[in-house]
């Protein structure tokens, strides 16, 4: 069975500065790595090809310098990478860029074998919007199951997924018919790191470069024409800063009246 395993190239958010002047994301010399949760779809996909035998293909996109992440994915075990790169994907909301992704998935389905599965993390840690995973299995017709934190059970020969999701306060055990869609969680597994033969190996090993030319959408349904959400401005959340009034263990009634008073003065309780 094939598994494509979906994978996005973010900004390490511990490092994201913004221009103060523009409101935008300042690029020059910010590391990029794989997007946290993909890292853990990406493990699930690989510990499937031990159990069974699957064959993994990794799947992004993004700018040329992505190839760096795919390569990363080779090197812990993907079998096949693919970079979607082309100007004009750029500027893609999670409506274009999932309708992006799945006709690469197709595409793959038509010229190697039928994808059984895909796998993508819940979210990306830059956009946290958790839709482009739903998105491409909508396209697809897949049955997409989310928030997964176990994989119990794959009957290739029955075509069958079973799966535990993790909900507020509860879990959730769902089966599904392959071919299915799963967007993962933290709390999956523990990614591996690569061994040196294959971080070596993985140099060398080919990326594919896959443009609009070969994928022939429609340049009014990808990228930013294709977006009918945009974002208008990236800022610095700014907080004012705190204030301690009165002294709520010698004088607890005393500091509840100044309390009430700084909210009457804000017109936040009524007089």
């Amino acid at each position: 069975m094939l598994i494509v395993a979906c994978i996005k190239q973010v900004p390490d958010t511990t490092q994201v500065k913004i221009d103060p002047v523009t409101n935008t994301l300042v690029r020059e010399g910010i590391p990029f790595i794989m997007n946290p949760y993909d890292s853990h779809a990406l493990e699930a996909a690989l510990q499937l090809k031990d159990r069974f035998g699957c064959r993994v293909a990794a799947l992004s996109m993004g700018p040329p310098n992505a190839e760096a992440t795919l390569r990363k994915a080779l090197a812990l075990g993907a079998d096949r990478a693919i970079l979607l790169s082309d100007r004009c994907f750029g500027g893609a909301d999670t409506l274009a860029t999932s309708n992006v992704l799945a006709a690469a998935i197709r595409k793959i389905s038509q010229e190697q074998e039928p994808v059984g599965l895909v796998l993508c993390g819940k979210q990306t840690i830059d956009g946290d919007t958790a839709q482009v995973g739903p998105g491409i299995a909508v396209r697809l017709g897949y049955q997409q199951l989310t928030l997964v934190d176990q994989i119990e059970e794959l009957d290739m020969p029955a075509k069958r997924l079973v799966v535990r999701r993790k909900l507020e306060g509860r879990h959730e055990r769902v089966q599904a018919p392959l071919p299915a869609l799963v967007t993962v969680v933290r709390e999956l597994n523990r990614p591996r790191y690569p061994t040196v033969p294959m971080r070596l190996a993985a140099v060398d090993a080919p990326v594919e470069i896959w443009d609009n030319q070969l994928l022939q959408l429609d340049t009014q349904a990808v990228g930013l024409k294709g977006s009918p959400t945009w974002v208008a401005r990236i800022f610095s959340p700014q907080r004012a800063k705190g204030e301690i009034i009165g002294n709520g263990c010698t004088d607890p009634e005393g500091a509840v009246d100044l309390l009430l008073d700084k909210l009457r003065a804000k017109d936040l309780l009524p007089l």
